[in-house]
């Protein structure tokens, strides 16, 4: 045990105190002001005896660099990307109750975080952020690091924490274990302040294992999804809803791995039966009273998928259902709806209720042609995808689909361009004229994005075309007939453009005879869907010989970006990160920086370098003032060194040492 030394004059008394009885329970005295759970006992004294911690020095909170950071992360990034609901649930649930969320890997750091932003500083120096080491070796007596070390749920509150700069704070900590039972992450709640009364946490305790056992059984589920699992609970009811025990077996019904409730049944029965320690995996006939073709007939045999199975250890009757692997899909059918849906229109989405509602009505108007469609929705949503979807669904699938961007073509063409002109009917255009896109879509459909930057004259003759089903050419005598499906698509309100006059309103009930309302990809529920489905389409169109595959990392940093630019942003990422990748595999570090930005480099203090440059005012003169060093600068931003390179490439910025 180290030597007690002076106190320094800067601890309040409070903190004295706390020293104090660190000392009396060193020396061997049982005091009242010690702590009563002999779990913080013994870490003490380990951080006393074992740890050589000097208790009258506290340490100011440890944060590891960012590229250690990474490394950590990267090493759980299957865990991280399983986990993510959860502890976004979780923290939905404690955040108004002042509670900041971290969950740490198996060595103590810190690996995600979430907590109020109005309390960065604060939150800071207690250690309670990204990054942050909580590992009872450094950090003395704590939730996550004697979680870490004793392997159980562990509430360390106030005066129970080793080091006295910690003992404001209230921690509960649960472990996180893998299919075999080792400790691969602490979920942890923590609180800056809280009620004297160590059993003001309890529900805390409740609560945080409660996560750290659903975020263990979704992992159980992900590692095992090609497996058959069999799930169990003693109540019927509860089994496919939250079904407390799973076990994956073979076919022959060898158990290849459980959860902790599967564990602890297995467990069971090696201590009533010590030969079958020798086998760690028994057969599940072992260890019910089954046989394996009545557990592999549930699904087909039984009305609700359920069996009722006595335990053989204890007599105890569990109702079983039989979770069946994912079976191959062919590579064209990635959509998981009715196959009554149309293909194109099943493409649209996965399981997002606001895209279902789409689907639904697009699959009633596909036929419609006297319906015109106005959808609606943020910019980069997909709006043309679903007008394409509509039209190669239904009976027009064989005439032309011709997309017309109103935006983009200059005012002064675009009535030309629309409705085609004659020979010689203006000066500049082409001999034999030009038939407009209009009438190209006769049979067909004609799609005009972008519907509310339209000039207003041109959306009188519009409206023409659509109440009289014709067209007349620029320099022509008479019109052309047509019969064309009109969809139209915009960013903008319609409504607030007619109150100001920029929009006709009888032209407006023309073009929403029915509406589709696009929901913001950072509100739709299948994002992993639409993230998988992009990517196949962007390596296809790179001509399906790329055999890259996105990592988890790097699905998980797609997952958290709130995609401001929409489905077309996440397009462009998706490219930007093949094209540049130098292995098979997709990581974060390979996808553009901005979608980093609300991962890991939310954890500096400074605003990080974006691929668009927001910061590009800034970044020459932090290079002159770090002397050209890029290592520092990367630092400082809390980016990698190929974003600087990368970001003085774009700006044209060369180092004095480089010119000549």
């Amino acid at each position: 045990m180290p030597t007690q030394s002076p106190l320094p004059a800067r601890l309040q008394s409070v903190q004295r105190q706390h020293i104090e009885h660190v000392f009396q329970l060193g020396e061997g005295l049982d005091v009242p002001q010690l702590p009563a759970q002999a779990t913080i006992r013994r870490s003490w004294l380990r951080c006393l005896n074992e740890y050589q911690l000097d208790p009258t020095r506290p340490r100011p909170a440890r944060v590891v660099p960012q590229q250690t950071l990474i490394e950590h992360r990267e090493s759980v990034d299957e865990l991280l990307h399983v986990a993510r609901a959860g502890v976004d649930q979780l923290y939905q649930q404690i955040a108004q109750l002042g509670y900041v969320l971290l969950l740490t890997d198996h060595r103590g750091i810190t690996v995600e975080f979430r907590g109020d932003p109005n309390q960065d500083q604060q939150l800071r120096r207690a250690g309670l952020y990204l990054g942050a080491d909580w590992d009872e070796r450094f950090a003395g007596t704590c939730a996550v690091g004697t979680c870490l070390y004793d392997r159980q749920a562990i509430i360390c509150h106030r005066q129970e924490h080793f080091d006295a700069s910690h003992i404001s704070l209230t921690c509960t900590a649960a472990p996180i274990t893998d299919p075999q039972g080792n400790v691969m992450a602490v979920l942890d709640i923590s609180a800056l302040q809280s009620p004297t009364q160590h059993e003001s946490q309890n529900f805390s305790l409740s609560l945080v294992t409660l996560y750290a056992r659903m975020i263990e059984d979704a992992y159980f589920l992900q590692r095992y999804r090609d497996c058959l699992i069999v799930r169990l609970d003693t109540s019927r009811e509860f089994v496919h809803v939250n079904g407390r025990g799973l076990i994956a077996i073979e076919e022959n019904g060898q158990v290849i791995a459980a959860n902790a409730v599967g564990r602890d049944l297995i467990a069971e029965h090696q201590r009533r039966w010590p030969p079958w320690s020798l086998n760690p995996t028994p057969m599940l006939g072992e260890l019910f009273e089954c046989d394996i073709a009545d557990v592999l007939s549930i699904n087909s045999a039984t009305d609700d998928q359920l069996r009722a199975f006595r335990a053989r250890v204890d007599n105890t009757i569990y109702f079983i259902s039989l979770l069946e692997p994912r079976r191959p899909r062919p590579a064209q059918q990635t959509h998981s709806l009715p196959s009554s849906l149309p293909e194109p229109l099943a493409r649209l989405g996965a399981d997002d209720p606001a895209m279902r509602k789409v689907q639904k009505l697009a699959e009633r108007l596909r036929n419609e042609a006297g319906v015109n469609v106005l959808i609606s929705g943020e910019t980069g949503t997909g709006k043309e995808v679903v007008a394409r979807a509509l039209h190669d669904s239904g009976h027009r699938t064989k005439g032309p689909f011709i997309a017309v961007n109103c935006a983009a073509i200059p005012e002064a063409l675009i009535e030309s361009e629309l409705f085609g002109y004659e020979p010689g009917a203006f000066t500049g255009g082409r001999a034999k004229g030009m038939r407009g896109l209009i009438p190209q879509a006769h049979g067909g459909t004609l799609f005009l994005d972008e519907i509310g930057d339209m000039p207003l004259a041109l959306q009188t003759r519009l409206l023409r075309v659509l109440a009289e089903r014709e067209v007349m050419p620029l320099g022509a005598n008479r019109p052309v007939k047509v019969d064309i499906w009109v969809i139209t698509a915009t960013h903008r309100d319609i409504d607030t453009m007619i109150e100001q006059g920029a929009f006709r309103e009888d032209l407006y009930y023309r073009l929403n005879g029915a509406q589709l309302r696009l929901p913001a990809l950072r509100e739709r529920a299948d994002k992993l869907y639409v993230i998988r489905q992009v990517f196949n389409d962007v390596v296809s169109e790179r001509g399906g010989r790329h055999s890259s595959r996105l990592r988890a990392d790097a699905i998980s940093a797609l997952l958290a970006y709130a995609w401001p630019g929409n489905i077309r942003q996440l397009k462009n990422a998706l490219a930007f990160a093949l094209a540049t990748s130098e292995s098979d595999e997709i990581t974060v570090h390979d996808l553009p920086e901005q979608c980093l930005s609300q991962r890991i480099t939310q954890q500096s203090p400074h605003k990080p370098v974006d691929a668009h440059g927001d910061t590009d005012h800034t970044l020459l003169e932090m290079l002159k003032a770090q002397h050209w060093n890029i290592s520092a600068v990367a630092r400082a931003l809390g980016v990698s060194r190929p974003t600087i390179y990368r970001q003085m490439q774009r700006q044209g910025i060369v180092p004095p040492n480089w010119q000549g």
